[in-house]
């Protein structure tokens, strides 16, 4: 029983150490969230995501790994526990300050839910308490042990290559959103037909009684609280809640928009083929890059279009705007080339690959 218990541990590790390790930058963006002035306030480690994603991958899967083929088993235990009890921290904190909505656990493969995120942490802490109770008293064979370290030695080989292949070239899966064959004309319709629906809540407190009490936008009109003086809404507490769930996608944030703010996104989504080059953070990318791909995409013949965070950062073609994190859900390279054929997705590639075609 106590092998099958450490199996399933093992292979959750492994899942969630793979899934990021197929889509690092992705992760690295994640980590970035937290690392903003919002979350804890450390931008000086914006610029290290990039490491910080390799080093947790990389002992995700270590670790997952020789606990599945008993390698220095009571180590690896009491070593996940640690990690157990750090990523219960970070999500612990996302979810009751309602920071970062998604952790990033299982990349774009597995959504959860910052409360959800918590309590698989804190279900895996249980489960590390218990194998280590079970195992505290060592079972290895030395020689065994020795054996299975070509083994381990394989498998962060190949691991190695995942991780590259998906830093300077597309991820070798693609679990996001915009995957190529996706018909994202056809994912707005869907989030247009079925909306998810909110309602905004205020937390009011009373200045005579100090009673705090939480009503809806409605509750707050029609009960008049707005006339009583004696209720105050309390500051920095309002929050929109979902009141009905429709159908929920991460293309409802691809959202272009010209300098002026008019929404152009169904026009380009319309288009027999079109060029789209994104940029995220248009103060790091290469200037000698940007004007390359700017020069190629014009010999498309398709419509070509620049999507960044500034009105007037592309020289060649005509500029529109998209939220950087939004971007970010499309890019894996800053800038990065997105191909759409009446909304279809047919090609995506990173500036560099885009310029070698």
């Amino acid at each position: 029983m106590k092998a099958v218990l450490r199996y399933i541990v093992a292979l959750i590790f492994i899942a969630s150490g793979f899934v990021k390790a197929v889509d690092l930058k992705g992760f690295s963006f994640k980590l970035e969230e937290y690392f903003s002035p919002v979350v804890f306030n450390l931008p000086f480690l914006e610029n290290y995501a990039l490491v910080f994603s390799i080093i947790v991958v990389v002992l995700e899967l270590v670790l997952g790994f020789m606990m599945l083929m008993k390698i220095k088993l009571k180590e690896t235990i009491y070593a996940l526990i640690v990690l157990c009890i750090f990523f219960g921290f970070l999500t612990f904190y996302s979810a009751f300050y309602n920071v970062v909505t998604d952790c990033g656990c299982f990349g774009d493969a597995l959504k959860f839910t910052p409360w959800q995120s918590f309590w698989k942490d804190i279900t895996l802490l249980v489960l590390l308490i218990i194998l280590a109770f079970l195992y505290r008293k060592r079972e290895e064979n030395e020689k065994v042990r020795f054996g299975k370290l070509p083994l381990l030695g394989v498998f962060v080989l190949i691991m190695i290559f995942v991780m590259f292949r998906g830093i300077v070239h597309e991820p070798m899966i693609d679990f996001r959103a915009y995957a190529i064959g996706t018909d994202l004309a056809s994912e707005k319709q869907k989030i247009d037909k079925n909306p998810s629906e909110y309602k905004t809540f205020y937390s009011l407190k009373n200045s005579k009684t100090g009673e705090v009490k939480k009503v809806d936008q409605y509750e707050y009109i029609n009960k008049e609280y707005w006339k009583d003086t004696n209720w105050q809404i309390e500051e920095g507490k309002t929050t929109s809640e979902i009141s009905k769930k429709g159908y929920e996608s991460e293309i409802s944030k691809f959202k272009v928009e010209d300098i002026n703010g008019n929404n152009i996104t169904d026009g380009i989504l319309k288009e027999p083929r079109v060029v789209l080059v994104f940029t995220y953070k248009p103060k790091e990318a290469d200037p000698e890059l940007v004007k390359k791909t700017e020069i190629k995409a014009l010999t498309e013949k398709a419509k070509v279009y620049g999507i960044s965070t500034k009105p007037d950062f592309y020289k060649q073609i005509p500029n529109f705007m998209m939220d950087e994190i939004a971007i970010k859900t499309i890019a894996r390279s800053n800038p990065f080339v997105l191909i759409l054929e009446k909304g279809k997705v047919v090609e995506k590639l990173g500036v560099k690959d885009y310029l070698d075609q």
